[in-house]
């Protein structure tokens, strides 16, 4: 993997800067490694904040730390039922000290509450020195101030009997230490914080994490520590596989992703630098085991959420599949993350779920499915929301396999006799615009046309003549060839046309987005048997084995999990690209792939088909659940 200089958020390690890089001895599952960590920013005050605006420069998003002020005060504005005990501090078993704010109802400080922690990297008031308290989706002052981002809204959860602790991780803010994300470090601290706050005279021993996306992400590692006052978890939408789903996309560089973030922290002291040490571990190896949840240990009743459009996807699935709590739902649904948490109904389903668990109420929560899943259609427009079913995958599935043919660029049932190839060029990599690629297409809410998505790439097609449900995990088998070069990254998206030919994209956060994805390194086609199924392959990520001239080579990969419904005449289409694409929405995660296809015009990528070379689409058709006569019933 080579090391690059120029990725935004991203400083390439020098040994011989130690000013803002330093290496640290750490034991890895029993072996001493040196971790590499990278000096952090102290963050910005509210003060600070309006200084840089009035010198017309960007705030960055998650560096506001107010000074340390303890003290203890009524929310008057916001919330005057609410008291928050601001900055609050409690040692971990190592002495380092973490703060934290605390928030109850006035009205039952004299007894002990249950407890909702909401732990990340970004800050337990991000709300201060902001001009305005907002969250992409979310309509303006439906989530209170008090909120740490991605997380529990004490304004709406006070009301309802419980306390929320907004904690500021190892190095965060004012919290004491260097910062490690994501990792087994992360977890054993959160373990330590439930074990103290578990027996703290505010609480009532019953502990839960909750949150999305960053936030979400460390609750898979806390819970796998299995603290005994932990009582339940709500994970909704949480990276798992640190390596495969954001350090890479299954082999294909992403650290700048990672280096934004970490440029963007508040923290005083040191931040384990995820990006350099990617370089330095280019392969799944005991490093990154330490940075992928110990899914089997997680018992505890789980509320997962999954988004069908979000790139937290596969991490919330495997969650979802491999942890082993005998209690656990799932709930997968179109939206963006943020509007889904602080939707109304969501809200008062959790709660259902937390009196339960956390306040031992018999609700009849346990009556609750134990999968739901929206079913897409086209644009804005649901099949059916929340669709239920016994499980995730379903059971009943029928992987179906649709064979590609190059000679036409179809999707067939039966293997083509004849064999043929689908050649086509590497074309102008970095970001993806007219200037770079007048024929790439995209209008935000112009839904009149049909979207190009780029020079480079083939498609096939298939039409259904009957009406299609797939819900699941979709796979890809090639047989590929690179001429002119040693490696080719592939990126596979799974898309649905109308009747008339006209593109049917599905909406989130009001855009165009692309449909299932999935993508892999050619040099990366060895599968971790053990991990892998035959629904849902998995890259072992050991090796590279570079492609030689003249050769071709099989390989099968993950599209993660979809869910939509294809009428009778309208057309699936794969759409197969050497690059990453997305929408305009969230496009400013294309900048940092790093796509190794050679120079521009100097490969051609080869699809081979038919004959000995069965490649295919395997897709997961979901079939009713009862049928008489014409009669069908899905629900």
């Amino acid at each position: 993997m080579k090391k690059l200089t120029s990725w935004p958020g991203v400083i390439a390690y020098d040994p011989n800067d130690t000013v803002n890089f330093k290496r640290v001895k750490r034991e890895v599952n029993g072996k001493e490694m040196e971790i590499i960590f990278r000096k952090g920013k102290p963050g910005i005050t509210a003060e600070q904040a309006n200084e840089m605006r009035a010198q017309g420069k960007q705030v960055p998003h998650f560096s506001i730390c107010p000074d340390l002020n303890p003290r203890t005060y009524r929310a008057t504005d916001v919330a005057p039922h609410v008291i928050c005990e601001q900055d609050m501090s409690m040692k971990l078993r190592d002495g380092t000290r973490l703060y934290f704010d605390l928030y109850r109802p006035e009205s039952s400080l004299s007894e002990p509450l249950p407890l909702i922690i909401c732990w990340g990297p970004f800050g337990k008031r991000p709300a201060e020195g902001q001009d305005g308290w907002k969250l992409m989706g979310v309509p303006p002052q439906t989530v209170s101030i008090m909120s740490k981002f991605e997380a529990a809204d004490p304004g709406f959860w006070c009301r309802h009997g419980y306390a929320v602790a907004n904690v500021d991780p190892r190095g965060i803010g004012h919290s004491e230490g260097d910062t490690v994300p994501w990792g087994i470090e992360d977890g054993k601290d959160g373990y330590d914080f439930i074990e103290w706050a578990g027996v703290q005279s505010w609480c009532n021993g019953r502990c839960t994490l909750f949150g999305n996306s960053g936030v979400c992400m460390v609750i898979w590692r806390i819970a796998a520590q299995q603290p005994p006052h932990l009582a339940c978890i709500a994970a909704w939408e949480g990276t798992g596989d640190m390596y495969r789903e954001s350090l890479t996309y299954n082999g294909i560089p992403r650290p700048g992703n990672e280096g934004r973030i970490i440029d963007s922290l508040a923290c005083a002291n040191y931040v384990e630098d995820l990006a350099n040490m990617m370089f330095e571990h280019p392969y799944y190896d005991d490093y990154w085991k330490t940075k992928t949840p110990q899914w089997e240990n997680i018992r505890v009743p789980a509320y997962v959420c999954a988004g069908l459009s979000h790139f937290h996807l596969r991490g919330s699935t495997e969650g979802w599949r491999r942890i082993r709590s005998p209690k656990k739902w799932l709930r997968a649904h179109r939206d963006m993350e943020w509007p889904d948490t602080y939707n109304p109904d969501n809200m008062a389903d959790l709660l259902k779920f937390y009196d339960r668990y956390m306040k031992d109420e018999r609700n009849g929560w346990e009556f609750t499915p134990k999968v739901r899943i929206d079913i897409m259609d086209a644009y804005g427009y649901d099949f059916e929301k929340n669709h239920v079913e016994d499980e995730f995958p379903i059971k009943r599935t029928q992987y179906t396999k649709l064979y590609l043919n190059a000679k036409d660029n179809t999707l067939n049932y039966e293997k083509p006799e004849e064999e043929a190839e689908a050649v086509y060029e590497n074309y102008v990599g970095g970001p993806i615009d007219e200037t770079t690629h007048p024929d790439y297409i995209v209008k935000s809410n112009d839904y009149d046309h049909e979207i190009d998505f780029g020079k480079g790439g083939v498609d096939f097609n298939i039409k259904f003549n009957e009406e299609t449900f797939l819900c699941g995990y979709i796979k890809l088998r090639l047989w590929i060839e690179c001429r002119g070069y040693d490696n080719m990254d592939i990126f596979a998206r799974v898309r649905k046309y109308g009747v008339d030919g006209t593109y049917l994209p599905t909406h989130c956060m009001n855009e165009d987005f692309v449909g299932a994805w999935g993508q892999v390194r050619g040099s990366r086609r060895e599968l971790d048997e053990k991990l892998s199924t035959d629904y849902a392959p998995v890259q072992a990520h050991q090796r590279d084995e570079l492609m030689e001239e003249g050769q071709v080579y099989p390989i099968e990969f993950m599209i993660l999990p979809h869910s939509r419904i294809w009428h009778k005449g309208e057309t699936l289409n794969l759409h197969i690209t050497p690059e990453f694409m997305m929408n305009t929405w969230f496009e400013e995660v294309r900048m940092y792939f790093e796509e190794d296809n050679g120079e521009p015009g100097q490969a051609k990528h080869v699809i081979h088909t038919g004959g000995q070379y069965d490649s295919y689409l395997q897709i997961p058709v979901v079939p009713p659940k009862y049928t008489a006569g014409d009669y069908v019933y899905r629900k």
